[in-house]
């Protein structure tokens, strides 16, 4: 799940769980005969959300109704969207890999990125490699991490990847292309004394 996705679901669940509460209780309060605050507008257990004055004053309005449905609509199609991008899996499951006789093979994701990681782990300067395939299981992408040693050359890393790691997974799964997004952090390590 990416940052942003896991960002504002935390923000939505804060929110949604705020006024859950805070509407409920208040609710519960008033619906108990407990005592509510002045300005809240249902104090008895007989009061509705909407008397049949309310309800009737906005009926005249042409605009009224068809406000409140577009409004409603679209709330509806955002928390489908949102309750969709929960079911999304980023992690791509399997590869297709096209076995030459029309029909087919599959491969597991996370066998293809256990060979991808392995081999970009024992590059030149590389102390560890993470990789996750992502996308359709016909064009998958390839999202990499690269933990460099201190010693290590950037540049020739991410030539090395390109040219073996990535070229071999890509032949031995029969794609046309695999694209890759590869990010290099250094590892983290003390100041050498110098005497």
């Amino acid at each position: 799940m990416t940052a942003v996705l896991r960002t504002v679901n935390r923000v939505l669940l804060v929110l949604a769980g705020l006024v859950l509460v805070c509407g409920g209780g208040a609710v519960l309060a008033a619906g108990l005969g407990l005592s509510v605050p002045s300005w809240w507008p249902w104090d008895g257990r007989t009061d509705v959300l909407l008397s049949r004055a309310d309800r009737d004053r906005w009926r005249a309005e042409g605009w009224w109704w068809p406000t409140v449905l577009v409004v409603l609509a679209v709330l509806v199609v955002l928390a489908l969207w949102w309750f969709l991008a929960q079911l999304r899996r980023a992690r791509l499951a399997e590869v297709l890999v096209d076995s030459g006789d029309g029909e087919g093979a599959l491969l597991r994701g996370r066998a293809l990125e256990g060979v991808l990681a392995g081999e970009a782990g024992t590059l030149d300067g590389v102390a560890r490699a993470q990789v996750m395939l992502v996308g359709r299981r016909s064009t998958p992408r390839a999202r990499i991490r690269l933990l460099m040693e201190p010693h290590a050359a950037p540049d020739e890393a991410l030539g090395r990847l390109t040219d073996e790691a990535l070229a071999h997974a890509r032949d031995s799964a029969g794609l046309a292309e695999l694209p890759a997004e590869v990010r290099l952090r250094a590892v983290k390590h003390r100041a050498e004394r110098v005497s």
